[in-house]
């Protein structure tokens, strides 16, 4: 696992999880397999192989989480000017040959990658496109490139700072 960059708050994050499935999950489960065991026979318990899939799922929820948190790169949200971590970013697609007015329009929030979304338009410092606007000004053009060397290009509209930092830590 590459190291990952997180905020102090991400990792406030993950110690409360782990403290969760180790202290109230792990037991909780262990007495589901304990339960479904002294149903008899295992071949046919559904019960029984239900309760240890989510004992190995939690687990191996812990340990990706405590290798995380052991090979994080902590990294600070600055105060500076331009798009910063945990910023909401208004941006237009740029389009040639057409009005800045006909440019569609969506707002993203850039965050680390253990809280992107996609789905809810969270997105990763370390993604194409919040590399491309990191410490970014309005009314800058940047241009986002791709892996595989195309790209396009975004006009920065507005940025919304102090967004509260609810998002909730990216499942395996």
């Amino acid at each position: 696992m590459a190291s990952e960059k997180l905020t102090k708050e991400d990792v406030e994050k993950i110690k409360a999880e782990i403290n969760k499935r180790k202290s109230v999950l792990r037991p909780k489960i262990l007495e589901d397999v304990k339960s479904a065991r002294a149903q008899g026979d295992l071949s046919e318990n559904f019960e029984y192989y239900a309760a240890r899939k989510m004992n190995r799922e939690n687990n191996a929820r812990i340990s990706y989480l405590e290798k995380m948190l052991k090979d994080a790169i902590i990294i600070e949200t600055k105060s500076t000017s331009g798009v910063n971590l945990n910023n909401m970013v208004k941006v237009k697609f740029v389009e040639e040959g057409l009005d800045e007015s006909a440019w569609e329009e969506e707002t993203y929030k850039i965050v680390t990658s253990i809280r992107a979304d996609s789905m809810k338009k969270k997105v990763s410092i370390e993604s194409p496109l919040g590399k491309a606007l990191i410490s970014h000004e309005i009314g800058e053009i940047v241009k986002v490139e791709l892996e595989n060397g195309s790209g396009y290009e975004l006009k920065i509209i507005d940025i919304i700072t102090n967004v509260e930092d609810d998002d909730e830590l990216k499942a395996f």
